[in-house]
């Protein structure tokens, strides 16, 4: 979905490929109330960019409060993955390397998200370390997906 894709420049027409790195919690790195979700954003042969997403931590305890659901790492990085392509679609990217969701637009885009997704249990997992191996073919079941123990691969597994 919005882990890894491909978008169009509203205003340069270039194809750019943006693919999630990491999720940081801010309150460590730049004392944020705010979760940064980095992409690597790529057009043609030019070297890839860094773009981070700054979600307010406030949006999982209103998304809690008013849905009674959380807002999973998953989600999480599908949400800022989905306003970053409607930010470049848009012609809003002027090229900053971060910029700030409000509230409301971390509910509005994770619930396009869910409703896109069908649901929560079918967003993919993260994190992508192969573009053709999934992280489930790897590791086995992953620790976030609260379905038992994690199964750990053979030790002949190569990555």
């Amino acid at each position: 979905m919005y882990e890894d894709f491909h978008v169009t420049d509203r205003w340069t027409g270039e194809d750019l490929h943006c693919s999630w790195k990491g999720t940081v919690v801010a309150i460590a790195t730049r004392h944020a109330d705010a979760t940064d979700i980095r992409f690597s954003v790529k057009a043609g042969s030019e070297h890839p960019r860094a773009i981070w997403i700054a979600m307010p931590n406030m949006a999982w305890v209103e998304q809690k409060r008013r849905t009674g659901k959380v807002i999973t790492d998953y989600l999480a990085a599908q949400t800022a993955g989905r306003y970053l392509k409607s930010i470049i679609e848009t012609g809003y990217d002027n090229g900053r390397e971060m910029y700030t969701m409000t509230v409301e637009e971390v509910l509005q885009h994770a619930e396009a998200v869910v409703r896109e997704a069908g649901s929560t249990d079918n967003l993919p997992s993260l994190p992508v370390i192969n573009e053709n191996i999934s992280p489930e073919r790897v590791f086995g079941r992953l620790p976030a997906d609260n379905a038992g123990p994690v199964v750990m691969p053979p030790e002949h597994t190569v990555l």
